[in-house]
């Protein structure tokens, strides 16, 4: 060797160290690029930092930029920065890093080092190395900014790497990758364009691949929003969305503590999975310091917003020497809990600034409130304020609020009623209704299966418990003026309680019980859940889950049949069963399958027919 030129052994066993590098910390080869790439820019970034203040700086007049050619003849890959470069003494430095420990105990913990040592992330070494996945053998040429003499360091990665003088070279640095059989791919433009669009897009300097620029698109989110058009936002929306069209809502926002964060998220217009496309996936990027490290990211935001798109990027963020896992779980928690709750505290806000578009928002993307409701207590008083029913005195078609429900409270009402039903004229058709109209009390109109369960999940808002009009052991406001006038029309004591006993004795075992309603106003009859807590919407969503099979055999709740004592058919029965048993027993059974029906539970159609004919031969003969 010459006495410009050096031969070191690595202090550590490096078959080995190279061997956790591409086995244990990338888990996809394609991200050394991009690990050359951050390291480039980080170059590019400390060098327009120094010269800030320096007095003298070294080939001043080169263009701070990144470039890559390919040579698909002499299969290399070589990357270029006019960055802030490196001396002899650093390069044996840097470029050892990782392996400046010869010990066992470093070799043992390099593999968990996301979880020990997170000050190696981010040194210039560890993302270096990563070269080795797709290269025989690397070169690197540099020249520091402060004008000294370039040097060349090289290296097969079998256990030594050579430094030597480099006369003539310009300031920054140059990686030359010489790529193995299996990797000749990375010397084709196609593919390495298609690197540098997934994970370097928004890296603040020019990529030149082939002298021509890959990262067009700007990194909107470090931006400040009253710089940045409505048009640019569109335009951004489409690249980071993969979309056609315009966002229905964007927020951007920048928050400094508990953590720093930028993030702009995107909702679409269009929802694919009521469209039957199938479950999507995230659509959330997650960035630091503009690099990708989780592309449709699952852990930055809950999996019920998984219909957003956008970027998050926080400086804050630890990962792991790959840069691709998330390494403190209680930060990564902190972060998905800022992010959540100002989306959330977003639609909120929206929803009282235009309403009408708001309701096209519940409109598509209401499910996913929903779902975030029933999965995620954290969020629920957040999740609260967006949910929107119709009610009954509300216009056909137009949803409202919780809030605008409570506003409407009399001083009396201490709880928050709802109804389930197929459809609005269904729900008011119905028994369970009546009560609440002849008193004058408001009640939300839930049109949905799922929607009992995400109210039952909910639980209250605003101080107020959320009720179903079907359970058993509901308890409306007394109106005082109706009870006398409702006493006077009831069969009286003695023969209201012969009937309810005759008709649970002849109902049998299909019912739990006969009791006199206090709530039916012109309906016959209704059925409840003795079970206060299961509603007959519940129920039939149970049961669609028990024909499928996903609940063993579960048993149905037992039933109360309440009966309206001031009904004319009802009081006429109380007379047909002393006179004629047997067809006061079909008209008890044709009330109670009638009572099922608008429960919207099943009967056995064939029988419930065929009892029809009956009656109907009877009313005939008459």
């Amino acid at each position: 060797m010459t006495a410009k030129t050096t031969s070191h052994e690595f202090q550590a066993e490096t078959k080995k160290l190279l061997d956790i590098v591409i086995n244990s910390l990338y888990t996809e080869k394609d991200v050394f690029l991009r690990e050359l790439i951050s390291n480039a820019a980080d170059a590019l970034e400390k060098f327009r930092h120094e010269s800030l203040t320096a007095e003298q700086v070294f080939d001043d007049h080169l263009e701070l930029d990144i470039k890559i050619k390919l040579d698909e003849e002499k299969n290399t890959l070589t990357i270029t920065d006019t960055g802030i470069g490196m001396t002899r003494a650093e390069l044996e430095a840097n470029l050892g890093t990782i392996a400046h420990s010869g010990s066992n105990t470093f070799l043992s913990e390099l593999a968990e080092a996301a979880k020990k040592d997170v000050s190696l992330i981010g040194q210039f070494g560890v993302g270096f190395y990563s070269a080795f996945m797709a290269g025989d053998k690397v070169t690197v040429k540099s020249r520091s900014w402060d004008g000294s003499e370039g040097c060349c360091w090289e290296s097969e990665g079998t256990g030594t790497f050579t430094i030597a003088d480099e006369p003539g070279l310009h300031r920054g640095t140059t990686i030359v990758v010489h790529l193995k059989d299996d990797a000749k791919d990375y010397a084709t433009k196609w593919k390495v364009e298609s690197i540098i669009k997934q994970y370097s897009a928004f890296v603040p300097f020019p990529i030149k691949l082939e002298e021509e620029v890959v990262n067009t698109v700007q990194a909107l989110w470090t931006r400040s929003r009253s710089e940045i058009s409505d048009e640019e936002y569109n335009e951004f929306y489409k690249f980071i969305g993969n979309a056609g069209d315009e966002p229905m809502y964007k927020l951007h926002f920048s928050a400094d503590a508990p953590l720093a964060i930028n993030a702009l998220l995107f909702v679409p217009k269009e929802n694919f999975e009521i469209m039957g496309f199938g479950r999507v996936d995230p659509g959330v990027n997650l960035y630091c310091q503009r690099i990708l490290i989780d592309q449709h990211s699952e852990n930055i935001l809950p999996e019920w917003l998984r219909f957003l798109k956008g970027v998050v990027d926080s400086e804050d963020l630890p990962l792991n020497i790959s840069r691709q896992a998330l390494q403190d779980n209680a930060l990564v928690n902190k972060i998905r809990k800022v992010i959540t709750k100002r989306f959330l505290k977003f639609l909120d806000e929206e929803s009282k600034k235009d309403e009408d578009a708001y309701l096209q928002f519940w409109k598509t993307f209401g499910i996913y409130v929903k779902e975030g409701i029933t999965s995620d207590y954290e969020f629920k008083t957040e999740l609260g304020k967006l949910v929107r029913f119709e009610s009954s005195k509300s216009e056909a078609g137009k949803a409202i609020s919780l809030a605008d429900y409570v506003l409407r409270m009399g001083t009396e009402q201490k709880e928050i009623y709802y109804i389930n039903g197929p459809s609005r004229a269904a729900i008011e058709s119905g028994p369970y209704i009546e009560m609440f109209r002849k008193n004058d009390i408001e009640i939300l109109y839930t049109l949905e299966p799922i929607d009992d369960f995400v109210l039952n999940h909910l639980g209250e808002f605003d101080g107020k418990k959320l009720v179903s009009a079907d359970r058993s052991d509901i308890k409306l406001p007394e109106n005082t003026e109706n009870k006398e006038e409702d006493s006077k029309d009831s069969l009286d004591e003695k023969l209201s309680g012969d009937l309810l006993g005759w008709m649970k004795a002849a109902l049998g075992s299909k019912i739990a019980d006969v009791i006199e309603s206090k709530r039916l106003v012109d309906a016959p009859a209704m059925i409840v859940n003795q079970d206060g807590y299961m509603t007959s919407t519940m129920e039939r969503v149970l049961s669609a889950s028990r024909h499928e099979g996903n609940l063993f055999g579960q048993e149905s709740s037992k039933k109360n049949l309440e009966v309206n004592m001031k009904n004319a058919l009802i009081q006429q029965l109380a007379n047909l069963k002393d006179e004629d048993e047997e067809f006061a027993k079909e008209a008890l059974a044709q009330i109670y399958d009638n009572a099922m029906l608008q429960a919207g539970l099943n009967v056995d159609p064939l029988a419930m027919v065929e009892r029809n004919y009956r009656i109907l031969n009877r009313a005939v003969r008459k």
